[in-house]
């Protein structure tokens, strides 16, 4: 059976991006002067002007526009309005509130009298989701892979000044063909990308095409009848927050895996790691792509759920779509046997309270071996029950 499936990504200097960035910056600088802080900052950004807001706790002294103003030079917005040393700065950060403090510093179960990693109680209540599959050797679905490394390779090219035209803002998308659950090829790549005025639309073509697209997307994908899409509105001078308003965490599935799995809705950037949104987000990852490299399954989704004030989660699912070599419901046992999804044990598990969160507000937040929620280091204690 034929089907098609199709993910985007954006560049660091999408608007939504710039804001993830500058609050996953901020989150890192806390962090340095207190492991232990607590922080959820979010940014809003609208033509000249950043607004950065939330809600930090911790022995920290931040200089928040120092922070976004070296973010928005290092992303590449030296010019415009929204320049790093031109744009509007204005800061509303206060203290956590001391009702969501209460359930976080003491769990339930530890008022209770259980034991040190009953400490932390999840942060809010919610659902996250995570998911691994055998499309890439990352694990990862082949669209949303191949969307990002677009996204990267557009950056990369404009750092490096080998295309010097290029400006920061840009996006991408991969449509993906099927034969049942095996892809087989790419139907249509789609490359936005901002650029100085004085560059013809031919030349972004010939460019895009040759040094991104068929730079980034293996040749046996492409065929005669790809369709490539590159600047389709014809022009695109005007970018990131000049050109569109930015809002931390508007792009959730970007960050995620694409729209090929269920998504919970919780955001990640500028949230600290007592944040389940988050930390649970990288477990329930970590989990799943181990699974799948221990062979118990071709396939995983995992949902785990929380509720505020409580360190063990309220519910742990999996769907493995007809893939596993053992009854979904065993696996499900298997992972709450095996895995501790406490907030204090995912901290702690994944060396979550440390500086590691700028590089993960572009470009994918899943698939990259750099962070500790991609290592498959429990397969030893998988392969036992098969």
């Amino acid at each position: 059976m034929k089907r098609f499936f199709t993910s985007e990504s954006v560049t660091e200097g999408h608007p939504d991006k710039v804001c993830d960035k500058i609050s996953d910056g901020i989150l890192d600088e806390i962090l340095r002067q207190d492991p232990n802080a607590r922080s959820a900052v979010e940014c809003c950004a609208a033509y000249n002007t950043l607004f950065i807001t939330g809600e930090v706790s911790g022995n920290i002294d931040v200089d928040y526009e120092g922070v976004a103003r070296r973010v928005i030079r290092e992303i590449g917005y030296h010019h415009g309005s929204f320049a790093y040393d031109a744009c509007k700065i204005i800061p509303l950060v206060h203290g956590q509130s001391a009702d969501i403090a209460l359930g976080v510093d003491a769990s339930l179960e530890r008022k209770a009298g259980g034991d040190e990693l009953d400490t932390l109680g999840a942060g809010d209540q919610g659902m996250m989701f995570g998911y691994a599959c055998r499309e890439t050797e990352e694990l990862m679905p082949l669209p949303i892979m191949l969307a990002h490394k677009l996204a990267k390779r557009l950056t990369d090219l404009r750092k490096s000044r080998e295309l010097s035209y290029l400006r920061p803002d840009g996006k991408t998308q991969v449509t993906v063909e099927y034969e049942g659950k095996t892809p087989v090829r790419v139907d249509s790549i789609v490359v936005s990308t901002q650029h100085k005025e004085t560059i013809s639309q031919e030349q972004i073509h010939r460019d895009v095409k040759k040094l991104v697209a068929e730079a980034v997307i293996p040749a046996n994908f492409l065929d005669a009848n790809t369709k490539y899409y590159i600047n389709p509105t014809g022009r695109f001078t005007i970018g990131g927050p000049e050109g569109d308003s930015g809002l931390t965490g508007r792009k959730i599935v970007v960050d995620t895996y694409g729209g090929r799995c269920a998504h919970g809705g919780g955001a990640f950037s500028g949230k600290d790691p007592t944040k389940v949104d988050r930390s649970a987000a990288y477990m329930a990852r970590y989990v799943c792509k181990n699974l799948v490299a221990a062979g118990l399954c071709g396939e995983a989704e995992l949902e785990v759920a929380y509720a505020i004030g409580v360190a063990h989660p309220v519910s742990v699912f999996i769907d493995t779509y007809g893939t596993g070599r053992l009854p979904d419901d065993k696996l499900a046992d298997i992972v709450e046997k095996e895995f501790d999804l406490r907030p204090a044990a995912i901290i702690e598990k994944l060396g979550l309270r440390r500086p590691i969160y700028a590089a993960t507000a572009a470009y994918g937040h899943f698939g990259r071996e750099e962070f500790p929620w991609e290592r498959t280091d429990r397969i030893a204690d998988l392969v036992k029950y098969l």
